[in-house]
């Protein structure tokens, strides 16, 4: 059973840029397509990133869209959201997911496992 931790959460700047990375054990993700999601206070979690086993194909959330990207390293079995000109908006924790049927979706139901998650803060 793959596990998932995320790091790279903490505090910035509006404006400023965040790497979040995900890694993987207990098997390779290089089957699995791959996800991120967030969930700010009191609200449900959204869907941020995705992207396909290969890393050819990769779909945003429309608030993210042109300022984060996803990518992946199924060598290094980790997942990466490289987030840029971020808002306070976009303070939540994140999570890092696995499909392990290898599709690519925007649901949560998609995914079969799921990080803890880590916190990204943003301050004005």
């Amino acid at each position: 059973q793959v596990q998932l931790v995320e790091s790279g959460g903490g505090y910035v700047q509006a404006g400023g840029s965040l790497r979040l990375s995900c890694a993987a054990s207990g098997g390779t993700i290089s089957s699995y397509g791959m996800g991120w999601f967030r969930q700010a206070p009191g609200k449900e979690r959204e869907f941020v990133a995705a992207i396909s086993r290969s890393g050819i194909s990769v779909y945003y959330g429309d608030s993210v869209k042109g300022r984060f990207t996803i990518s992946r390293s199924n060598a290094k079995n980790t997942v990466y959201l490289q987030m840029n000109s971020l808002k306070t908006e976009d303070t939540a924790v994140y999570y890092c997911a696995a499909d392990p049927w290898g599709s690519v979706g925007t649901a949560q139901s998609e995914y079969g496992y799921w990080g803890q998650g880590t916190q990204v803060t943003v301050s004005s």
